[in-house]
């Protein structure tokens, strides 16, 4: 009968543990780029906006800041598509020039 007490395994590892890291370091601009911070904003625009129409009982104001927040969504969508976003050709290129 094997001694499977906790103090007998602590003493007697039978196993090791292995680091897995990945291949390469992860982008180092963490979202600092144009697509990220224009959605940060916009969105951020449209929810004040809609919480002044729900503050003020107006809910055409409250439905236009819900517009321009979702209206930020897509812009950082778009501008993600067109490079401007993590890892995109133009963000790289930014990153490339003025790294010296």
């Amino acid at each position: 009968m094997a001694d499977d007490t906790l103090a007998h395994r602590a003493q007697n590892a039978t196993r090791t543990e292995q680091a897995h890291l990945p291949p390469s370091a992860a982008p180092t601009n963490h979202g600092h780029t144009t697509a990220a911070w224009t959605t940060t904003v916009v969105v951020l625009l449209g929810s004040v906006i809609a919480a002044l129409g729900m503050v003020f009982a107006t809910p055409w104001v409250a439905w236009a800041g819900g517009a321009v927040a979702l209206l930020g969504v897509v812009l950082g969508k778009v501008l993600q598509i067109l490079g401007h976003g993590q890892g995109g050709a133009a963000t790289l290129a930014r990153q490339a020039g003025t790294s010296h």
